[in-house]
């Protein structure tokens, strides 16, 4: 399970540490996709694979099974932590997200994102903001 929040520096070739703590688990390898509101989603090469087998079958036709398969999969990139702990993340995923000097990596319980300091900054709000609203739902079914 991923929580908390980490604020690091890039380095000149696009280097960001893993936090010490999550490393172990994405020592098999980490898969970096775009993420929905514009960050970078991170995935242990294990939880990718979970994901990859549910988006083989589903409840939408197989169209747009298809072209969820093409947006996810042709964007993805497959890395590995190096020895200093650290990823390089691809010039694709930082200019999509946004991500030159500073970036925060997020836990997201089975996955991590990587955001813009900024956006995240107006991101965590948000969601701070609508926490108890979607808690107070989920409470009612």
């Amino acid at each position: 399970m991923f929580f908390g929040e980490f604020e690091y520096k890039i380095d000149e070739k696009g280097r960001v540490p893993i936090p010490p703590r999550f490393r172990r688990e994405l020592k098999e390898g980490v898969v970096l996709t775009p993420g929905i509101e514009k960050c970078i989603t991170a995935y242990a090469l294990s939880e990718w694979k979970k994901l990859a087998a549910t988006l083989t079958t589903g409840s939408v036709t197989r169209s747009k099974l298809r072209r969820l398969n093409r947006a996810i999969f042709a964007t993805a990139f497959s890395l590995n932590i190096d020895r200093q702990g650290r990823i390089a993340i691809p010039i694709p995923l930082r200019q999509y997200a946004g991500i030159e000097d500073e970036v925060v990596i997020a836990g997201a319980n089975n996955y991590l994102e990587l955001w813009n300091k900024e956006q995240w900054e107006a991101e965590k709000a948000i969601s701070q903001e609508q926490t108890w609203q979607i808690i107070e739902s989920l409470e009612r079914h």
